[in-house]
């Protein structure tokens, strides 16, 4: 397969690269907030949903997610200082402000806790920048995952 590179500049691509990002994990110390460039960055090793799902072997990449626009980064349920915590990522999702193209951009994490990133429009990129490696572990989700 070749490497993932999306961009998201509305609701729709963001829900593309959200589908891609379910089920990555990453450790609290693989994200930054570059303030002076207006940069949210997130490493993962994302499950590689789009090789198909009836796999007896699955596969998992390292990927960089950029959300560019942002103006602030707030948490809920992430002890900041603890870089070595692992999270999984469930979902991307827009909370739109009351004024167009600005809102939120929220980091959905197992457990309940959230990474809400204040932007003033949707702007992001991902990219696989790593080799794939085996997995025997497939993501379960209650509902039919």
């Amino acid at each position: 397969m070749d490497s993932l590179k999306l961009i998201a500049l509305d609701e729709a691509d963001l829900a593309v690269i959200s589908t891609c990002l379910q089920d990555a994990v990453f450790k609290t110390g693989d994200t930054a907030f570059l303030g002076k460039d207006s940069v949210f960055t997130l490493e993962a090793n994302r499950f590689v949903w789009e090789e198909g799902r009836d796999k007896k072997t699955f596969e998992r990449r390292r990927a960089l997610l950029a959300i560019k626009q942002v103006h602030a980064v707030k948490s809920l349920g992430v002890n900041l200082k603890d870089t070595d915590a692992v999270h999984a990522l469930l979902a991307l999702r827009f909370v739109p402000a009351d004024e167009a193209p600005a809102g939120a951009i929220e980091l959905v994490l197992s457990g309940g806790a959230v990474i809400h990133l204040d932007v003033a429009c949707i702007e992001l990129q991902l990219a696989d920048i790593g080799g794939g490696w085996e997995t025997k572990f497939k993501p379960r989700h209650p509902l039919g995952g």
